[in-house]
């Protein structure tokens, strides 16, 4: 029985004291928020199946011919690609003509991306993980474990993910109520070791059944509000009340969120990935207003495992895909810009692995390792790609396939690309290893991808 259920089921109770004397607005001066300037949001897209990153960021120097000549009939043509300025490197680069809207905004200078980023417990080569001979993550190429393992997972005994873990350690000026939000059942990164995440719908969490939070003197708003505060001595009953309190004061925090909310500018898709980008750009400046201080969101979206009919019109297409996550995007940007945002929000992908260099049969591509992923901002050090890019050569120095299929070791561990987001975000440095234990067995913590 869901929540909704529980309440169309006839739940009826005695009056409560409305919300209490804090009502509504009163949520807005909650203990943790501090009237401020200083707004910083981390936004994680996760895009579900397997991005291949090998027809996204793509060489145009004489790299492009060993691109080529391993892709056979998914190779992009070269005179197709969405150009990025400059050399960076070593290498001039373009992305797939759908992501143009993006190389607009990299050329600006506000998108960076990272080049073969990925797991890794230390760093290796290609070699050491042929010859066995260093510590890699496990459950590789599996859907279901990289997509937690990208975003910190630490195992069965440990859950939580690296932005969870790093909100918990910020400094207690830096927090307040809602700062780990997610879209959908998909949470690792924004779960943390001792604290909630919140689930934010596209456009809030006003209506519990027959309760509107929005009008908190309502008989069934009181008599939800009433629920929260039920007292138990059983543990159980006791922690789901606990829990059930907690959800409804999220809730009332977004109800009043987005009923200050205005439309954003940005020209956003009508799809699913447009409307949660657009619902979430409408309320972020509210939550500045508000006078919070950290929050990372984390949405997820996307089908791109595409083992087959990779390229085409077809709307589980990469090429259809990438077209609509690069409008969503731009879009998002644009709304950020004129909110005030510009360098408050930063927006950053990533997938569950990247796809085999070598095309599967059936015009499609194979699980990997290595991949490209950006981030986007203001206070993203962008016009760049960071990182060291992959030999595209099947069976090459960075090919750990036993087939030579072109599966590539990261040379940029998800760890130091987190790290940077983090600091960003406020983490001590001395936090940084309990967030990131891997770390210790890098010399380099971080990568050079944000400014301040």
């Amino acid at each position: 029985m869901n929540r909704r259920d529980l309440f169309r089921r006839g739940l009826a109770l005695p009056l409560a004291g409305g919300f209490g004397a804090t009502g509504l607005s009163g949520l807005l001066s909650l203990p943790g928020v501090a009237a401020a300037n200083d707004y910083r949001a981390l936004v994680c897209i996760h895009l579900y199946g397997g991005n291949d990153g090998n027809n996204t960021l793509i060489p145009r120097d004489a790299a492009y011919s060993d691109y080529q000549k391993a892709r056979a009939e998914l190779a992009l043509p070269k005179d197709s690609l969405a150009t990025l300025n400059g050399n960076t490197i070593g290498h001039t680069f373009g992305l797939h003509s759908a992501l143009s809207p993006l190389a607009t905004i990299y050329n600006q200078g506000r998108l960076a991306w990272v080049a073969n980023v990925g797991p890794l417990v230390m760093p290796a080569t290609a070699k050491q993980v042929k010859d066995r001979s260093v510590a890699v993550p496990p459950f590789l190429l599996s859907h279901s474990d990289q997509q937690a393992m990208q975003q910190g997972w630490m195992g069965d005994t440990d859950a939580s993910g690296w932005a969870g873990r790093a909100m918990e350690r910020l400094p207690k000026s830096l927090k307040n109520p809602l700062s780990a939000v997610t879209n959908d059942n998909n949470k690792t990164l924004v779960l943390g070791q001792s604290s909630r995440v919140s689930f934010m719908s596209n456009g809030g969490s006003r209506y519990w059944g027959s309760a509107d939070l929005a009008q908190p003197q309502t008989y069934w708003s009181q008599s939800i509000n009433r629920m929260a505060q039920w007292q138990f001595a059983n543990a159980y009953e006791a922690e789901y009340a606990r829990t059930l309190g907690g959800s409804i004061d999220e809730s009332k925090i977004l109800t009043e969120a987005f009923l200050k909310a205005q439309a954003p500018r940005g020209d956003f898709p009508s799809d699913y990935l447009g409307d949660q980008l657009r619902s979430l750009a409408s309320v972020l400046p509210v939550f500045k207003s508000m006078g919070y201080r950290r929050q990372v969101f984390l949405l997820g979206w996307g089908g791109f495992d595409t083992h087959s009919d990779q390229r085409g019109s077809g709307p589980r297409t990469q090429d259809a895909q990438l077209d609509t996550l690069a409008k969503a995007v731009s879009a998002f940007d644009q709304s950020n810009v004129a909110s005030g945002l510009g360098l408050d929000v930063t927006t950053f992908i990533m997938s569950d692995f990247s796809r085999t260099l070598k095309p599967a049969s059936g015009a499609g591509s194979d699980h990997a390792w290595g991949n490209h992923w950006f981030a986007m901002g203001g206070s993203v050090l962008g016009g760049q790609v960071v990182g060291q890019f992959p030999s595209l050569v099947l069976g090459g120095v960075d090919d750990f396939d036993s087939e030579a299929e072109g599966r590539f070791v990261p040379t940029t561990s998800s760890d130091q690309l987190g790290a940077s987001l983090m600091q960003w975000m406020g983490l001590p440095a001395d936090s940084l290893l309990s967030v990131f234990p891997n770390l210790a067995n890098f010399q380099q913590k971080s990568i050079a991808l944000m400014a301040g």
